[in-house]
């Protein structure tokens, strides 16, 4: 059984694979400050993409997509805008997306969802 770690590092690796087959260039993997951290940051077409990987095994719960709520998506926000300015990337567009991966009959599917 995968501990939550385990499960998190997985499901980054799987969405990781799934951008790239989409055309994304991964830039960064898990960039941490101490107001939070980003699980992906990529480029699609000279667009900074900033992306919450989550995974579920089962969708009894909801979808992973519904476990990003409003203060998540605050802490992403805060943490994009420095890797901007540390970055020097200020003149590029950015946007937030979500990797959603569901587990069924050992075959996971990914979904990318644009955050408003």
């Amino acid at each position: 059984m995968e501990n939550k770690r385990e499960k998190g590092f997985a499901g980054e690796e799987i969405a990781a694979r799934f951008l790239r087959k989409n055309g994304y260039k991964i830039l960064e993997r898990n960039f941490a400050t101490k107001s939070g951290e980003i699980d992906i940051i990529a480029n699609k077409k000279r667009t900074i993409v900033f992306v919450e990987v989550k995974t579920r095994n089962t969708d009894n719960f909801g979808s992973p997509a519904e476990a990003v709520d409003s203060k998540k998506l605050t802490r992403l926000g805060t943490v994009a805008n420095y890797y901007i300015q540390k970055k020097r990337l200020e003149k590029f567009p950015y946007r937030f997306e979500i990797v959603s991966i569901t587990k069924q009959n050992n075959t996971y599917h990914c979904e990318i969802i644009p955050v408003d």
